[in-house]
């Protein structure tokens, strides 16, 4: 039997999100959000303003501001330093008397920090041509990609262009209250991976907490679940109508936009074709210099392809990890399936199409392999995800099944 604590937790992950029954959410209007992405570019213009020394523009920038957006936590404290500067010094960003300080300290020091992290993003610009090096090869499929670098607490929007991957926005972000690399259910940290939209929840069936509305993802991956990884629900989700945005480390290890940026995502991306990037610094490439290794996965990836036309089990299966995994089959398991589906080919070629390959390295090196499998003579066929694994000099599939 479980215990009223333990009952009242399951209760709540089971209801996450949900509104409650009979309950009425008004739907926040899409005028009153602002454009996104414009709340923060005046923030860091009245930063520019007071580095200019120009304090009275900012003032009337920052009243202005605070009467636009009176929910944005920081552009008032911003406001509040801007008054305080026409009867005294100020000293830093917050100076607020010793009593307010010391009661409000937590509150004080997640705003500072807030405000250093959207600094340092105008400062610290993705150099011009690059994109992060987890993003091998992209579909046209994928019609955008995100890609987050918890460090900077920022969010990066892409399109994915005929001339490749072009950067459309970046938005600040929240991430777990204990950080990232989550590991295990109710240990409040943000995961780290390669991942995908599954679904773009209904605002008005979610309680105001998430605001505009909410993109799951699916955490835990196979690449997570094979290192035994727990827990689930993690979304990118807004915010509740009094705050604008949320502490840098605020959340139970969801991403958290503010409203305006987070409707601008939603209206954006497509679900389940949607790459999500979380990383703890994104590393900047030229496209360019991921053609050798991407040429070099092409390869195995065109090698496990002939293999499979070939009709030959074992030479099909040595590309598969011993500790393979196919929707909870093992290996041996699975070889049936393997084996029907090179019955069910016949000795036919087949074509991969719409492939994508994304890159992840931490302890391991990992492919994230997304394709079409279409049979010579066919016009359709099953939707594939594989995960491969560096394991030496070879590359190993441990995880195969159909999405579509």
């Amino acid at each position: 039997m479980l215990s009223a604590g333990a009952a009242d937790a399951q209760a709540r992950k089971k209801n996450k999100g949900k509104a409650p029954q009979g309950a009425r959410r008004t739907a926040l209007p899409v005028h009153s959000l602002g454009r996104d992405g414009e709340a923060e570019a005046r923030l860091i213009e009245i930063y520019k303003l007071i580095g200019a020394s120009q304090a009275r523009e900012a003032l009337a920038r920052a009243e202005a501001l605070v009467r636009d957006h009176p929910n944005f936590q920081l552009a008032q404290l911003v406001y509040g330093d801007l008054l305080a500067s026409l009867t005294r010094p100020v000293r830093a960003v917050g100076d607020v008397p010793d009593a307010a300080a010391q009661s409000g300290a937590q509150m004080l020091a997640e705003l500072r920090e807030e405000s250093q992290l959207r600094i340092r993003a105008l400062r610290e610009r993705p150099p011009a041509g690059t994109i992060p090096a987890q993003f091998m090869q992209l579909s046209a499929r994928n019609k955008h990609a995100i890609a987050i670098d918890t460090t900077r607490a920022r969010l990066y929007l892409f399109e994915n262009t005929t001339s490749g991957l072009k950067l459309l926005a970046d938005y600040y972000i929240s991430v777990g209250k204990s950080g990232i690399e989550k590991s295990t259910e109710g240990d409040l940290r943000t995961p780290l991976g390669v991942y995908y939209i599954t679904s773009n929840l209904d605002p008005m069936s979610l309680r105001e907490f998430y605001g505009v509305g909410a993109l799951p993802i699916n955490y835990p991956n196979p690449y997570d679940a094979r290192r035994g990884k727990t827990g689930s629900g993690i979304w990118l989700h807004g915010t509740p109508p009094t705050q604008f945005s949320r502490a840098p480390k605020a959340t139970d290890g969801c991403i958290v936009l503010a409203n305006p940026d987070l409707h601008r995502v939603i209206g954006t991306v497509e679900v389940r074709t949607t790459p999500v990037v979380i990383a703890q610094n994104l590393q900047w490439v030229t496209p360019q210099s991921t053609q050798p290794d991407s040429k070099r996965f092409a390869d195995v990836l065109a090698a496990w392809r002939a293999a499979k036309a070939s009709g030959d089990v074992a030479r099909t299966l040595g590309f598969y990890a011993s500790d393979f995994s196919g929707n909870g089959k093992t290996l041996a398991e699975w070889t049936p399936v393997l084996k029907g589906e090179l019955d069910k080919a016949g000795g036919r070629d087949i074509e991969l199409k719409d492939v994508s390959w994304l890159r992840w390295t931490d302890s391991a090196e990992t492919m994230v392999v997304t394709f079409g499998e279409v049979l010579a003579g066919a016009k359709t066929g099953p939707t594939k995800r594989q995960y491969w694994v560096r394991q030496g000099p070879q590359w190993k599939i441990f995880f195969e099944g159909v999405i579509g």
